[in-house]
């Protein structure tokens, strides 16, 4: 095997432009991609120099808005980050300290739900 990293993960939304918003404006993830393709409205976005994308894919595609969990992202400032987006209106749970690390969880406009994890305590 030689995989290196996750390309894409797909992010179900019910409105890709409400989703768009959250992701760039909010999270401060930048857009990669954003094309019409046929019926079909190609939107990904990403951190900053990530490897990994976000294909916010709308319920055209096929796709069931809220239904991803288990996406973590790393962050550096969990306790800075978790109080500037609870600020601006995200539901945050945590920070938590746990064995491996401290996280916590946010909720995007769809109920996605992420982990923001790290490792320094």
């Amino acid at each position: 095997m030689n995989i290196t990293h996750a390309k894409v993960v797909t992010v179900p939304v019910a409105d890709q432009e409400r989703a768009k918003d959250f992701y760039v404006d909010t999270l401060g993830f930048e857009v990669l991609v954003d094309q019409q393709m046929g019926p079909v409205r190609w939107l990904q976005v990403a951190p900053k120099g990530a490897q990994t994308a976000f294909t916010l894919a709308s319920t055209e595609q096929g796709f069931t808005p809220g239904s991803s969990t288990g996406v973590i992202l790393e962050i550096a400032d969990l306790d800075a980050d978790c109080a500037a987006l609870a600020e601006a209106g995200v539901a945050v749970e945590g920070p938590t300290d746990l064995p491996w690390g401290r996280q916590a969880t946010l909720t995007d406009p769809d109920g996605n739900r992420f982990v923001l994890a790290t490792a320094g305590r």
